[in-house]
């Protein structure tokens, strides 16, 4: 009926999953996975890897390190270029964080970042000192991601599917901690002394996140930590059980953590951030009601219909 969405088309994966970079799996998806590579050369997009991951037809790409707008520019353009090559090539492309299908595996955007001098390019990241992981700066910068982590979780994290996602042993964060090596810290350190590539990881990010926000968010939080030289703590050996604040466990406590947020008033504007409070708000309360209709207050672990509905198709 008008200004109700139909349900989504019915799909089924491309390939199993489940047997971790198996070449008989990634055959199967090939054809469609070498016209993507071709498409996104011709379009100027800086691919690096394009590759089948755990869950059935999930896929993985990574690009090469650009500008903060061009990146950007560059996301949108990567979303909507596999979804239109798929589509016409009887495939469906959805970049929504948990689809509501059997067996299906959560997917996050994993953002990397660094700060560059303007006037040479030096990767302000790299630790002066042997034995460091980053520099000063970064350290003060590192602190800033951590300490507003909640606010940003509504631009990093912006659907009521995303936070589906943080849970403990999932390769995904579920509190603000960073580390080294281990898959589960929302911040992981990579690189070191002389080593150009010197980054941060933040894996708190959801595919269907905008990405001019979630950069944004970044750049807020880093700088405040730069401006007041924040300490992030401790490296966590164990992120899963390190004692860091929580992420939030749904969209609705994203947006009150926001809506609280000193900073991104300050930085984004008030009236921005009342607006897209109050966009966010509806999206979320259409979706409270709909659990208030079907008396599902508590869905546990199983994705609604109403998720399915509103995102699978649509991101």
């Amino acid at each position: 009926m008008p200004g109700k969405r139909p349900r989504p088309m019915h799909t089924w994966p491309v390939e199993p999953g489940y047997s971790y970079h198996s070449e008989t799996n990634m055959d199967l998806m090939q054809p469609v996975l070498s016209e993507l590579a071709d498409v996104y050369e011709k379009l100027g997009l800086p691919l690096r890897s394009i590759e089948n991951e755990w869950g059935p037809g999930q896929v993985e790409t990574t690009f090469s390190a650009e500008d903060a707008m061009k990146a950007a520019d560059d996301l949108v353009l990567f979303r909507t270029a596999t979804r239109q090559v798929c589509r016409r090539l009887g495939y469906m492309a959805t970049f929504m964080c948990r689809p509501g299908l059997k067996s299906y595996y959560s997917s996050g955007w994993h953002l990397h970042q660094s700060l560059v001098r303007r006037d040479t390019g030096e990767n302000l990241l790299i630790p002066e000192q042997d034995g460091a992981r980053l520099s000063q700066a970064g350290m003060a910068y590192l602190g800033g991601l951590v300490r507003h982590a909640l606010a940003c979780s509504a631009f990093t994290t912006p659907t009521v599917n995303g936070y589906r996602r943080f849970r403990p042993n999932s390769l995904a964060p579920d509190r603000a901690g960073w580390g080294f090596d281990h898959r589960g810290a929302m911040l992981r350190v990579l690189g070191g002394p002389g080593d150009p590539a010197t980054r941060i990881e933040n894996r708190v990010g959801e595919p269907a996140a905008n990405p001019y926000l979630y950069i944004a968010a970044q750049l807020v939080a880093g700088r405040d930590g730069m401006r007041n030289r924040i300490d992030p703590g401790p490296a966590d050996d164990e992120p899963y059980a390190a004692k860091r604040e929580p992420l939030p466990a749904s969209l609705t406590a994203a947006l009150a953590t926001l809506a609280d947020s000193t900073v991104f008033r300050e930085e984004f504007g008030a009236t921005f951030v009342d607006y897209f409070l109050k966009i966010k708000g509806n999206e979320n309360g259409r979706f409270l009601a709909y659990l208030k209709e079907t008396g599902a207050d508590n869905p546990g672990d199983e994705i609604t219909e109403w998720e399915q509905n509103e995102y699978f198709d649509f991101f």
